[in-house]
């Protein structure tokens, strides 16, 4: 037996549960990992929110994309993880538990650098950067502009834009300006208007030369605009959130069940973890919960909260 979160209807957080499930054996080609820590992502709230439909045949709902812990035991034919070594899930389903079985497939080894925290808030945020980055070509010498820097993607991506050689600037909220700046990107208040000035003009002032490239992470009407109005070229445009806006004015989107963002983000977990196990690049944990909280962990994801991830501890 194992304890797991699922959704026995959708709605608000306390639609959520823990409940004993029982836990087979590793089949083959299967791990049985013992849980340290759990990522927690906007994408899991809509799971069971109701924002991708409200089928009753899906439930209940298991939670949880990416995890990270300690291989406990393995299924037939694998040779490349044993008992003892610690791994990073990613990607999963039902990640919210103590322990979880899953295809050998889904572990990268854990660097010895990084606790589990970063290790379990890598690799899906992480994946999501690369592959946004990717889409839009960002390299040397671009100047992108990426919205919602302090988020958890976000940050990401300006960590990786900067090793790239491009010169960032980061829309934040105006506490996580100076967080936005250690990550190496020039900051901009992101709300509208501002001393009666609004995104466009503070961004058109501090890029004389324009704008390359944008990411969107934010999926606000004024990302959207300000990214039209300031980058020539819309395939070098690219969202994760505003998909309507996306199809509606012809600029690229990634995710959203796509095949080859799918791809693209499995390709990306040798880099991320590499980077991280060298100190490249950081995972900011803004709070961990125990477990048994993950109903407050998800109504505060949906409020105002510090930059960075939150972590589930089992």
């Amino acid at each position: 037996m194992t304890k797991t979160v699922v959704a026995q209807t959708y709605g608000t957080p306390e639609v959520l549960e823990l409940v004993d499930i029982d836990l087979p054996a590793p089949k083959s080609g299967e791990v049985l990992v013992d849980v340290k820590a759990i990522g927690v992502n906007p994408f899991d709230f809509k799971l069971y929110s109701g924002a991708f439909g409200t089928d009753p045949e899906k439930l209940p709902i298991r939670l949880g994309g990416e995890a990270a812990g300690v291989v406990s035991a393995v299924g037939d034919g694998v040779t490349d993880v044993a008992v003892g070594d610690e791994v990073i899930v990613s990607p999963g389903n039902g990640l919210y538990a103590e322990q979880v079985v899953v295809p050998v497939s889904s572990v990268t080894a854990k660097p010895a650098g990084i606790g589990w925290e970063q290790a379990a808030g890598l690799l899906l945020v992480g994946g999501t950067a690369v592959d946004a980055l990717d889409t839009i070509r960002v390299g040397s010498g671009d100047t992108v502009l990426i919205h919602g820097a302090s988020g958890g993607v976000g940050a990401i991506a300006v960590q990786l834009a900067v090793a790239r050689g491009a010169t960032v600037i980061g829309t934040a909220g105006a506490s996580n300006q100076d967080y936005v700046r250690s990550l190496g990107a020039t900051p901009v208040v992101y709300g509208g208007v501002l001393e009666e000035r609004d995104l466009e003009a503070r961004v058109r002032e501090l890029t004389p030369n324009g704008v390359d490239a944008a990411f969107d992470t934010a999926g606000t009407d004024e990302a959207v605009d300000t990214s039209l109005a300031l980058v020539t070229d819309k395939s070098r445009i690219v969202t994760i959130v505003a998909f309507g806006r996306a199809q509606t004015d012809g600029f690229a989107s990634v995710g959203g069940g796509n095949p080859a963002s799918a791809e693209a983000r499995l390709k990306a977990r040798s880099e991320l973890v590499e980077q991280a196990g060298s100190g490249h690049l950081t995972v900011k944990i803004a709070k961990t919960f125990p477990l048994t909280d993950v109903a407050l962990a998800h109504t505060e994801l949906q409020s105002s909260h510090p930059a960075g991830k939150f972590i589930l501890i089992p």
